[in-house]
């Protein structure tokens, strides 16, 4: 079984949609039990909810986000992991700061998923701002688990 870890900052928006709506589309490809998905942030308050604008867009793809809560980096086993996709460089650096030996399974989503065909590999913070960016910003983590299902 693969096994497939999320990175973000506080683990309540970026992270938190790309985890349970990869989840949501392996349960919709009977694949559930393929691949174990997770997510955490670099500095996540465990037990946080995601916010009501991440709740909100998600449910345009029948995601319940609600039942999210937040995993930092530090209560998760991310060694165990076969894949540790973050949402930007910078989380791509602190996960490898704090943990060296991943340096082979750590990669930003888009960095992963388009190889070298994308010239921004980070994926922006819609925390603080309105729907409109988190519209985009699910939208943009859609393309890129659905181009990941792909792969894996």
């Amino acid at each position: 079984m693969k096994s497939v870890m999320f990175v973000c900052t506080g683990n309540i928006c970026r992270s938190a949609m790309a985890h349970h709506y990869m989840q949501k589309r392996l349960y919709d490809l009977n694949k559930e039990k393929e691949i174990i998905v997770s997510s955490c942030g670099t500095s996540a308050l465990d037990g946080e909810r995601s916010t009501s604008n991440a709740i909100s867009v998600m449910k345009d793809y029948d995601v319940d986000l609600s039942v999210h809560r937040a995993t930092d980096i530090f209560n998760i086993n991310i060694q165990d992991y076969d894949l540790i996709l973050c949402m930007t460089e910078q989380h791509k650096f602190n996960v490898l700061a704090y943990f060296p030996k991943l340096k082979e399974k750590v990669f930003t989503l888009k960095e992963y998923v388009f190889k070298d065909k994308c010239k921004n590999i980070d994926i922006d913070d819609p925390w603080g701002y309105d729907i409109k960016i988190y519209n985009a910003c699910a939208k943009e983590i859609v393309e890129c688990v659905d181009k990941l299902l792909l792969e894996l």
